[in-house]
């Protein structure tokens, strides 16, 4: 059939392969249509005593005139010696290879970041994800955020690090650590080049150009004895934040609980409260208590916190915002309170003595150790410790939790006591 504009437009009605033999035509070229206004060119051709058909695009794409073009090319390719869908599939690989250099190009640190996020976290506790989301978005994001991943160098590493190496060290040396672990993710995807070491590495790298990064200590805490003036002069202080570290010291809770706590999560009623472990077994606890779901827990366990009156009071008075599920709600619409809220309000009460929020956890300790007399497997499973053999465990069907509460209430009537003076005699005892 000699094919035209006309033809063409008679041969869509009626599906088959109409072959281009009239005036001007192209040797094997087809006009195939597979349905109503839906056709394509395609040429026939034999290669190694073979019958190949090579798809050259859709008759509403390209014109006779062409399709005639891209048939005639390939038929100079086949004269060469050239097999031409051969030809179209090295092409197409090309430009795969090209599209994903160029998008390797375009990948932003930040991107990267959390790309290793989403990647790698699954593993992670709460606090650890809060703290590197934290740590990016504060240190790192607004110096090489927005570079390409692939350009990131060492002076542009220390850029990020410099200004908080002296006065940050040990937050300085995990942000380090951070970008030293995006940067190998990056390169593994292929959007860094695969040449040279990490600009963020410390042996032989940043070790050269940095002062060693502070060994890290245990957790400074607070004297049990300093404990009410210390909640006196938070309690002064106003903010979400500060409720949120009040509310931490009073359940000896980890900060990354805290953050991540949900609305749904709490019980502020005095009312039975059935919980569920991982092997589903069932337990009833009298609320008011904040259950912290298994998923959130360091040991992969739900964990049912005793709420004193004055954390329930401190829960109460919080602002709420529409949509947004957590307890302790921050900067960012429908987000918790960032990692660095509580240690800046801690900050901020500008306290004499170095401490820090995990170790109040350890003056917690402290106090029911030496000021009470409750037995050592409550204490431990107030900070959310596991206690026991697994079969101790599984006949710990209670969870100690009345004891529990006891003690968490105790603790609340100690953080709000005037301070003590003299020798402190734990009741447990006088020594001779």
């Amino acid at each position: 059939m000699a094919l035209t504009i006309k033809t063409i437009a008679k041969c869509l009605q009626q599906p088959g392969r109409y072959r281009d033999d009239g005036a001007g035509g192209i040797r094997g070229l087809y006009l195939q249509v597979t349905g109503p206004k839906a056709a394509s060119w395609v040429l026939r051709y034999a290669r190694g005593g073979r019958e190949h058909w090579l798809g050259l695009g859709s008759s509403s794409d390209l014109p006779l005139p062409k399709a005639r073009k891209l048939a005639t090319a390939a038929r100079v390719l086949l004269a060469e010696g050239v097999d031409p869908l051969a030809a179209k599939r090295a092409k197409r690989s090309r430009q795969i290879i090209e599209a994903a250099e160029a998008e390797a190009k375009n990948v932003t640190f930040a991107q990267a970041a959390k790309r290793y996020y989403d990647f790698h976290s699954k593993q992670w506790s709460a606090e650890h994800k809060a703290q590197f989301v934290s740590s990016l978005e504060t240190y790192v994001d607004p110096v090489i955020g927005a570079l390409p991943v692939g350009t990131i160098n060492l002076p542009l590493v220390l850029k990020v690090l410099l200004p908080i190496w002296e006065t940050k060290n040990v937050t300085a040396s995990r942000v380090r650590n951070r970008i030293e672990s995006v940067l190998d993710f990056a390169k593994v995807n292929g959007w860094r080049a695969d040449t040279g070491s990490n600009p963020a590495a410390w042996g032989g790298n940043l070790k050269q150009a940095l002062p060693a990064p502070a060994k890290v200590s245990h957790f400074a805490a607070l004297s049990y004895d300093e404990v009410f003036n210390f909640m006196d002069a938070l309690r002064q202080r106003h903010g979400v934040g500060v409720s949120a570290l009040e509310f931490t010291v009073l359940t000896a809770a980890r900060s990354g609980d805290t953050i991540g706590a949900r609305w749904d999560e709490m019980e502020l009623k005095a009312i039975p409260v059935t919980t569920r472990d991982a092997e589903g077994k069932e337990s009833t606890i009298n609320g008011p208590c904040w259950v912290i779901p298994a998923h959130r827990m360091k040991a992969d366990k739900p964990h049912a916190v005793p709420l004193s009156d004055r954390a329930v009071e401190i829960l109460q008075a919080l602002p709420r915002e529409q949509g947004n599920p957590f307890v302790f709600i921050g900067a960012i619409k429908g987000k918790s309170i960032s990692a660095m809220a509580m240690p800046e309000a801690l900050e901020r009460l500008a306290w004499p003595t170095h401490i820090t929020v995990h170790g109040m956890r350890s003056t917690f300790r402290d106090w029911a150790s030496e000021i009470e007399s409750f037995p050592k497997d409550v204490i431990e499973m107030a900070l959310h410790h596991t206690v026991g053999s697994a079969v101790e465990r599984a006949y710990r069907r209670g969870e100690l939790f009345n004891k529990r509460r006891l003690l968490m209430a105790a603790w609340a009537k100690w953080c709000s006591a005037p301070k003590h003076t003299g020798d402190v005699v734990p009741i447990r005892g006088r020594r001779k």
